[in-house]
């Protein structure tokens, strides 16, 4: 799939029946997953332009990459 909105999968009758899209056999979720026992709270913070670089530059997930990070060097038990 593409990010271009006009390549958006068609919905047929499936969908509006199940409420699911698929690509093939895989389901395509959309929106915010659900929140769990212990959310995470949403901050604004500065980072240096070189740091924020090299963690866009992991791709999907690099704002859990800094969690686990900070986890990490802060000595924290997973949550």
């Amino acid at each position: 799939m593409t990010d271009d909105p006009d390549d958006a999968p068609e919905l047929l009758d499936e969908f509006f029946r199940s409420g699911e899209v698929r690509d093939g056999n895989k389901v395509l979720r959309r929106g915010r997953p659900p929140l769990g026992a212990k959310p995470k709270s949403s901050v604004t913070l500065r980072l240096d332009v070189d740091v924020l670089e090299a963690y866009r530059a992991l791709g999907a997930g690099w704002q859990s990459q800094i969690n686990a990070d900070l986890r990490r060097v802060r000595k924290l038990k997973k949550a």
